[in-house]
């Protein structure tokens, strides 16, 4: 009948039941930072893993189809387009799928992509997954939303929502991670060079238990069979104590063999040109961005990436679960000697 979705595809017993090779695993962001990781822990794991990609991938398109199939052994590619609904029947939903991991993030960080693609496109591929006998759906989101005064927070919140009205037909977990290593890695090269390293404040203001991109895709892993995560949402950070942007420093000069060289800066700095471009993006839609941006960059440097405990009005560190094995310390041993290559930010170079 015109206007009624066909029934769905649907699975008749639960897929935790089966070998690894007999659950169907959807992952979209799959050529993302964490997404390619995702991709392949699933695999390691045994899954049946189908790899969803744009036909340009990877920050500013630079992966064509041959190096995402070559990347991604072991896992059935398929390409299309999120925020086609069309596409995602087609090209992702043609046969039964058990899990959908969705690692989609909005590239900039703008308004407007914030909702096309944090909201709109990982509705569509939750809406599509149920007509496909979905059941369980692991979103990546951030533990950020918590305090939700940007518009990727406010989109990531509200597709939250949307799992959470729909549990008790599809269950879901919700995965909220702390700062990824690479977020805290854009001051190496300037201070391998003898630039002094800047934080804000007293370098105290924002703390984080970061997390590195292997150790999360395993936790993401672990939601896809884990009963203990069902309809949970669960955020996480790496292990050791939380670090403030000072300590963060002390550990990257630590391993450039150099003596650390710091410069405070106010971070009422920021809040004058963040408030003038919020004002003129009223005024000239086309600064909305711009002024986003700003937004953006002044939450971070304030603001710590952990639990926040809403009676006590503060972030808990005690609060924030640690998981993995990989160190701060470590990733920055790692770049010194290696470069920071892989460790692409997007193309807004914010997160």
């Amino acid at each position: 009948m015109d206007g009624v979705d066909p029934m769905p595809m649907l699975l008749n017993d639960d897929f935790r039941d089966r070998s690894p090779d007999q659950v169907r695993v959807v992952v979209f962001g799959a050529t993302g930072y964490i997404g390619r990781f995702v991709v392949k822990e699933l695999i390691a794991r045994g899954y049946d893993v189908v790899a969803f990609a744009r036909e340009r991938s990877g920050v500013g398109g630079r992966q064509d189809q041959d190096s995402v199939r070559a990347d991604f052994a072991g896992a059935e590619v398929r390409f299309g387009d999120v925020t086609k609904v069309d596409s995602l029947a087609r090209n992702a939903f043609d046969q039964p799928v058990d899990v959908v991991v969705s690692c989609l993030a909005s590239r900039t960080g703008g308004r407007k992509d914030s909702w096309a693609i944090d909201y709109e496109a990982t509705f569509n591929t939750y809406q599509q997954g149920r007509k496909a006998g979905l059941s369980h759906f692991v979103l990546l989101s951030a533990i950020c939303v918590q305090k939700p005064l940007l518009e990727f927070q406010k989109a990531k919140l509200a597709l939250e929502a949307e799992l959470r009205k729909g549990a008790s037909e599809v269950s879901y977990s919700i995965v909220r991670p702390t700062a990824f290593f690479k977020s805290l890695g854009a001051q190496v090269e300037s201070c391998r060079k003898g630039a002094p390293y800047v934080m804000f404040g007293d370098g105290e203001l924002a703390s984080c238990k970061p997390i590195s991109e292997s150790d999360l895709a395993s936790y993401i892993c672990d939601c896809v069979i884990d009963q203990n995560k069902i309809n949970q949402i669960l955020p996480i950070g790496g292990p050791g104590e939380a670090l403030s942007a000072r300590q963060q420093g002390e550990l990257l000069f630590r391993a450039l063999g150099k003596k650390p060289w710091m410069i405070s800066l106010p971070i009422a700095l920021m809040d004058l040109p963040v408030g003038c471009l919020e004002f003129l993006s009223g005024k000239f839609p086309s600064l909305e961005d711009t002024a986003e941006f700003g937004k953006i960059g002044r939450y971070y440097a304030g603001e710590s990436m952990l639990v926040w405990d809403e009676q006590r009005q503060q972030y808990d560190s005690a609060a924030t679960p640690s998981y993995g094995k990989d160190t701060l310390e470590q990733f920055f041993e790692r770049v010194v000697r290696d470069g920071m290559d892989g460790q692409d930010l997007g193309d807004a170079a914010l997160f």
